[in-house]
């Protein structure tokens, strides 16, 4: 979406094109949300004339990106084992994988949901992952809560602080998170490929605990 249609549509919407922006974006579905927040920022930094206010344009891009996780996190959660269990045996995403999944989410799932929010493409993958191998909802809210605020308030204040310059500077910021969650996928791929056959033990073991806790 061009720059001129984003400031058409917070001239007319104000926060709620932020918000309804970054929650239709951390759904899953294709649209500029970061930079409908980093706008409404250096609008809100413009003076009074916009009728934004930093403080809103904040809080509505954090309320849009817990929003938007929360339905891809429960969308995962009904949905996505019966789908992985289908179709991701054609992807290599077998029943014995997915339990790994499960045993990494239940390890470091707080950790993915909260810096999954800064690199694009991961911002509504890891809630769906994260439903879908079974991270515990309040563990999620608290880490998808903590990783949309810190988002919003430092794309927000770039926006604010910089103006303009924002979108030059922020290209930087969304390089090293991705080059950050590269090295981090890299590491878990390789560690896993070491790994495999513990980590199946493993969850495996965990997989039969659970099911023997459980009241007959």
């Amino acid at each position: 979406m061009p720059h001129d249609e984003i400031a058409v549509l917070l001239s007319r919407y104000g926060d709620l094109a932020v918000f309804f922006g970054v929650a239709i974006e951390s759904a899953g579905v294709p649209f500029p949300g970061e930079a409908t927040l980093l706008a409404a920022a250096i609008a809100s930094g413009a003076g009074a004339a916009s009728g934004l206010r930093i403080e809103g344009v904040i809080a509505a891009a954090a309320a849009g990106a817990m929003l938007g996780d929360n339905v891809g996190f429960w969308a995962g959660r009904r949905l996505g084992l019966p789908l992985l269990a289908r179709y991701g045996p054609k992807i290599g995403i077998d029943a014995r994988r997915l339990k790994i999944g499960e045993l990494l989410f239940a390890r470091h799932g707080g950790k993915i949901v909260f810096f999954g929010r800064f690199v694009a493409f991961l911002r509504a993958f890891a809630a769906l992952l994260a439903g879908a191998c079974g991270l515990a909802p309040l563990r999620f809210f608290l880490f998808n809560a903590a990783g949309a605020i810190v988002w919003a308030s430092l794309f927000g204040g770039l926006g604010f602080a910089f103006g303009h310059e924002a979108r030059r500077l922020a290209g930087p910021i969304g390089l090293l998170g991705l080059v950050g969650a590269a090295a981090f996928f890299t590491f878990a791929w390789r560690f896993y490929k070491v790994e495999e056959t513990r980590l199946l033990a493993e969850a495996e073991a965990a997989s039969n605990r659970a099911a023997q806790d459980e009241p007959s």
